[in-house]
């Protein structure tokens, strides 16, 4: 019988072999062809036991049925849904559109899957042994399922466009010949990205990618040790969050709750680079107790995302850099011990509007984390944190801040100007604690009368002049703009003469501080 005169009627053809013929009744009964042997060791698809003729189908076959198979039953709706079998040649829709509901349950493939450009309604692969799956520009309505498979060469998704929601979960991808695990450039994925428990062993390459709700990494592993990155993902938007956090394992329980008590977490872990540069997220990048390990030229690469909340909890990398470099986000969720030390943090132009510490992050540390990612002297880290926490009614905080920032710009001073600068903060704090100039001030007012106390104060005129006051004089020459008609009628020779000009000059200068403080006090209210 011909191929074509068996779909008309929808009698067998008579080439077809035994599984092949059930696979064709079962597709036209729309119910699912099972060929397990009822043994979980032989029926493992990735294990190493062989399966005979008795379960294999030819791969023309399955495209016949996908592309065009025999009318179903009366009262029955067609699908392809196959457990445990496999497929022998390479199962090629390239180009092709595929109508009837299609579902591949641990079934085994022994060369490589073509979807280029072809089109689904829903496509399921699940807990399935494939070579390699090419797929760039492959569309569905719906869902594209690939939990647990193991993928042995790749799989490359660039330019596809997913309809609702691709789940890769417990997925287990090799890299292919360009090193990459998954391409999956330009993709754009209508609903979730679900990739929880995913094993990269390469490159996961998302640049430009586009996911219409989330992107999940809870508890996935990405190991890339022979290029310098394991998730390059530029230009990536996520119009809610970005997840690399953990994962309960062998819990059944929906995606991202809670696991119960007692059960295993596994945290995101990566090994290589990871280069988020540019990404744009709707709610949040979170690293809750992600772990980074690196390598001395790799980095976390986080320049210039934008997102309302970067929740910075994961485990410190021990090398590599952590880049922030023109990032802006809204909340800065982190913990102190989650940051690299000096040298490994970068900064600059790192924007945020409120800083939001898990357990204790006390100032002192705050200063060292941003000392940590200047290692020459900018002063924009500085007034960056100093605003946010002036904005958050931290006033003593904020001005901390400033005055080490002065302190740090002064090790980048020439020597006589860094000598000057130890003189300001030992006396005035560089007018950040202005309460000190008022004690030196009155010290000074003090001292200073005592002294003139006991000096020859001869009248400068023979006429009327007011009545010697030591206290007075003093406090005539340390104010500097107040006249209280005691410096313009006394006379003074020789050391004390070198006395009142200090006054004056130690007078400006801490009341210039005062007011100067006074000024910012006034401002803020």
């Amino acid at each position: 019988m011909t191929e074509g005169a068996g779909i008309r009627s929808g009698d067998l053809p008579d080439d077809l072999t035994a599984a092949e013929a059930g696979m064709w009744q079962a597709f036209r009964n729309g119910t699912t062809y099972d060929l397990s042997s009822g043994d979980t060791v032989v029926d493992d698809p990735h294990g190493g036991h062989p399966w005979g003729p008795e379960r294999t189908v030819r791969a023309r076959i399955v495209c016949w049925l996908l592309l065009d198979g025999p009318p179903a039953l009366a009262g029955r709706v067609s699908s392809l849904k196959l457990t445990g079998v496999q497929i022998s040649g390479t199962l090629d829709l390239a180009g092709g559109t595929v109508v009837p509901y299609m579902e591949l349950k641990s079934c085994r493939f022994e060369r490589e899957i073509l979807l280029p450009e072809a089109r689904f309604t829903t496509a399921r692969f699940v807990n399935c042994s494939v070579p390699r799956l090419e797929a760039a520009r492959v569309h569905t309505e719906g869902d594209l399922h690939l939990p647990r498979c193991r993928f042995h060469n790749g799989v490359r998704l660039t330019d596809a466009h997913i309809g609702t929601d691709l789940l890769m979960n417990q997925a287990i991808v090799y890299r292919d010949r360009s090193g990459r695990s998954i391409a999956a450039d330009g993709m754009t994925v209508g609903q979730d990205l679900q990739a929880e428990l995913l094993e990269s062993h390469g490159e996961l390459s998302l640049r430009s990618a586009t996911i219409g709700v989330s992107l999940s990494l809870r508890g996935a592993r990405l190991t890339n040790p022979y290029t310098r990155l394991a998730l390059n993902a530029p230009q990536l938007t996520v119009e809610r969050t970005l997840y690399l956090t953990p994962a309960g394992v062998g819990a059944s329980m929906l995606s991202g709750a809670t696991p119960a008590r007692g059960t295993r977490i596994q945290r995101f872990e990566c090994q290589g680079g990871v280069r988020l540069d540019d990404g744009r997220f709707g709610d949040a990048v979170d690293l809750e107790r992600a772990r980074f390990v690196f390598t001395d030229e790799q980095e976390l690469s986080l320049r210039r995302i934008q997102a309302p909340e970067l929740r910075f909890l994961g485990e410190k990398p021990q090398r590599g850099k952590v880049v922030l470099s023109g990032a802006r986000v809204g909340n800065l969720v982190d913990r102190a011990s989650a940051w690299p030390g000096p040298g490994n943090l970068h900064m600059g132009g790192f924007a945020y509007e409120n800083l939001v510490p898990h357990g204790p992050f006390p100032l002192a540390e705050r200063l060292e984390w941003v000392a940590a990612a200047t290692a020459e002297y900018n002063p924009e880290p500085y007034e960056r944190l100093a605003a946010v926490l002036r904005a958050g009614g931290e006033d003593e905080d904020a001005r901390e801040v400033l005055l080490a920032k002065q302190r740090r710009r002064r090790e980048s001073l020439p020597p006589a100007a860094k000598l000057w600068g130890y003189v300001q903060d030992w006396t005035v704090a560089y007018g950040y604690r202005p309460g000190r100039a008022a004690v030196w001030m009155a010290v000074l007012w003090a001292a200073s009368s005592v002294a003139f106390a006991h000096a020859s104060h001869p009248p400068l005129k023979g006429g009327d002049h007011p009545a010697w006051n030591p206290a007075l004089f003093a406090l005539d020459l340390l104010l500097p703009v107040i006249d209280l008609g005691q410096v313009g009628f006394w006379q003074l020779r020789g050391g004390w003469q070198w006395l009142a000009a200090a006054m004056v000059l130690l007078g400006w200068v801490l009341a210039t501080t005062v007011a100067a403080g006074a000024t910012r006090l006034l401002r803020r209210s």
